[in-house]
């Protein structure tokens, strides 16, 4: 698949990675709707890359919302064949906290927006691509979920976060197997230690050491690095099935 020729709908996609992704399925010429729950980023993400993306406020543990979403990026692009899973909170808290064990609702909760929505949205993405007309190989979409490298190597305090990016790790072999059948592809990104808002407010020596425990280059990762995996993704056809970390040889450890 050919950039410019991306109808993307892309969860989380008003800031950070997905913001990223919007930005460069944009400059290539292709399109996209950004699902997220920030109406001020939205207006201004709209305002910045102009016509070839629109905002639609989304929860994506709603599955009509999801559905609704799904069908109005349809309506406004014609089709959609690509969606890019986004979306997704930190929930950091040790399973035996100092003062109490971790309420099951915080952990119940960051399985319900990393995992449940990246499903929700892969299972409505899918049904709105097979109708698609197949283009070589037969392809008629590709679907990228976000996981992580602490679904591999969580840290204390990661419980909740390493089982949600390890649920997509798990569910991206056999969704692709299928979604085969409608020829769409379905692949993850387990991103390391990359550059946000929130590495962006620590102390610059928690910033240094952070970067210091990458083995090369030592550094945290660049949001445009995410999406020029992503953008790789979607136009290699014989990628499938695939979690690809994106980590700079990082290994993390325990704390």
């Amino acid at each position: 698949m050919q950039l410019n020729e991306v109808k993307a709908l892309i969860t989380g996609g008003v800031s950070g990675l997905g913001l990223a992704v919007a930005g460069k399925v944009v400059a290539a010429g292709g399109q996209a709707v950004l699902l997220d729950i920030n109406d001020d980023a939205g207006a201004a993400v709209e305002a910045e890359l102009g016509g070839a993306v629109s905002y639609i406020r989304t929860d994506v543990t709603d599955e009509q919302a999801v559905l609704d979403a799904v069908n109005m990026a349809v309506d406004h692009m014609g089709l959609i064949n690509v969606a890019v899973n986004c979306a997704g909170i930190i929930g950091a808290g040790r399973v035996l906290g100092r003062e109490a064990p971790m309420p099951l609702d915080f952990f119940a909760k960051t399985i319900q927006i990393n995992l449940v929505g990246s499903f929700n949205v892969i299972k409505a993405a899918g049904a709105a691509m097979e109708s698609n007309p197949p283009g070589p190989d037969g392809e008629r979409g590709v679907i990228v979920s976000t996981a992580s490298v602490a679904a591999y190597e969580g840290q204390i305090g990661q419980a909740a976060y390493s089982a949600s990016k390890g649920g997509i790790v798990a569910m991206t072999l056999p969704i692709a197997r299928e979604y085969a059948r409608i020829g769409v592809r379905v692949n993850a990104v387990a991103p390391g230690i990359f550059w946000t808002p929130m590495v962006d407010g620590m102390p610059d020596h928690v910033q240094e050491s952070l970067s210091a425990s990458i083995p090369f280059p030592s550094r945290l990762g660049k949001a445009e690095e995410f999406a020029e995996l992503v953008a790789h993704i979607m136009e290699n056809g014989y990628l499938n099935g695939e979690t690809i970390r994106l980590d700079g040889a990082v290994r993390l450890a325990p704390k």
